[in-house]
């Protein structure tokens, strides 16, 4: 039998949408590792009567109530004190929770105040829950027949405090949690429409003990492969395989891999270096590739030249060649790569130049058109091989730079793995 789990968030800013919940994915995934799924998402505000009559109510029906917010310094964190309405006890200082505290502010050569103080006021008789990445510890109890956990709204304290203390909790108090098993494939350039009714159509024979899922992250989408019993885990690596047989390379790798870190790790292995020439996305794929641990030892520049003066001055386009073909066109985008190469002395170049939008687009070059130029250094002949591709991604701007971001990064990954076979977004 799996526990019933709910989750409550709490905060006038969940819901004026000043800030947007990433907490209750973030949950999700890390409970989705012991085979579990919460029952029930509420989110609530500040006030203090509807913190109270939610977690009574949540409580008496779930088996664990994780409740994330309110347990900060300041006026309008109240969840401490609506849990100790709801337990029918006081508020008092809590020993472990203050020195806490006081070792976070130590650490930090940060003078205790009384409002770091009051995070140490919790209801009588609470267990204290570390918080190893900021100051309010979290805490937990039993009502209701219920396992109480209260997190702090921080997304990276709430990530390590689930990780290191709540999910060991949960698999102590019901040891009849289900074994579970989950294969995940990351997917770059289909949708999860796509995605589904291609894997349907190929794979008629789907066993039944084996859940399909998909979720988008990011421009990536993951295929997920659940099994819940050990008949239904034997026949996991056979089924990704043949996934990955029906979705070629569209599949970046396993588990939780992104294209830039795949990208970083090849050019890495083969000690070859890349460079990027950027327009329309304004240095998001420099930024990507950046982000990665380790990507000193292959990138080494990267141009962002969105004025047309620019990418004159900087990488070398030719002045009579965005005056007869225009900025976003595939003479301009190869001579943005050629210039980039030469100027980084790098192996591999990627160049992109579109139309991001929502106005600058024309009847023969519409908002959403970009040109990308990809490829390598020829140093026996001193010149490049590359190749270019016209893309149409009537996106809005923000989505738009970032599809374009990301297949720069799957055309040059393609390439250097040697992939020819055509990705799903070409024309």
């Amino acid at each position: 039998m799996q526990p019933k789990v709910f989750l409550l968030l709490t905060g006038d800013e969940l819901l004026s949408g000043d800030i947007v919940d990433s907490n209750s994915a973030m949950l999700a995934d890390q409970l989705a590792t012991l085979g579990l799924r919460p029952g029930k998402k509420v989110t609530v505000g500040d006030a203090l009567e509807d913190l109270v009559s939610e977690m009574d109510a949540l409580s008496a029906a779930a088996d664990v109530l994780i409740v994330n917010g309110g347990l900060g310094p300041t006026e309008d964190d109240k969840t401490a004190q609506a849990l100790a309405e709801v337990l029918g006890v006081e508020l008092e200082e809590n020993p472990v929770a203050l020195a806490q505290i006081e070792q976070w502010c130590t650490q930090r050569n940060y003078p205790m105040n009384p409002a770091n103080q009051k995070q140490a006021l919790l209801p009588k008789g609470v267990n204290i829950i570390e918080n190893t990445r900021g100051s309010a510890p979290g805490f937990y109890c039993e009502h209701n027949q219920c396992l109480m956990f209260f997190t702090p709204g921080v997304p990276h304290e709430l990530k390590a405090m689930t990780e290191l203390a709540i999910l060991p909790a949960i698999q102590q108090q019901f040891t009849t949690i289900e074994p579970h098993s989950t294969k995940r494939l990351q997917v770059f350039g289909m949708g999860e429409s796509s995605l589904q009714l291609k894997l349907r159509k190929h794979i008629t024979d789907w066993p039944e003990d084996v859940e399909l899922g998909f979720r988008a992250a990011s421009a990536q989408v993951e295929v997920k492969l659940t099994a819940r019993t050990q008949a239904a885990e034997n026949k996991l690596d056979d089924l990704a395989q043949r996934v990955k047989q029906v979705l070629g390379a569209h599949v970046i790798g396993d588990g939780s891999v992104q294209l830039a870190q795949l990208l970083v790790e090849q050019l890495a292995s083969r000690q070859q270096t890349i460079t990027t020439a950027e327009s329309c996305t304004g240095g998001l794929i420099a930024s990507r590739i950046t982000a990665i641990a380790g990507s000193s030892a292959v990138f080494g520049a990267g141009f962002v030249t969105y004025s047309n003066d620019m990418k004159q001055q900087m990488i070398g386009v030719q002045g009579s060649t965005l005056d007869k073909h225009g900025a976003v066109s595939e003479a301009v985008v190869v001579e943005m790569a050629r210039g980039a190469l030469t100027n980084s002395n790098s192996d591999w170049a990627v160049a992109v130049s579109g139309i991001a939008g929502p106005g600058g687009g024309s009847d023969d070059k519409p908002v959403g058109t970009v040109w990308l130029a990809w490829g390598r250094a020829d140093t026996s002949a001193n010149t490049s091989k590359l190749k270019t591709v016209k893309l149409f991604l009537p996106f809005e701007r923000k989505r738009f730079q970032h599809f374009v971001a990301h297949a720069a990064l799957d055309l040059i990954r393609r390439e250097v793995l040697g992939i020819d076979e055509k990705p799903n977004y070409f024309p």
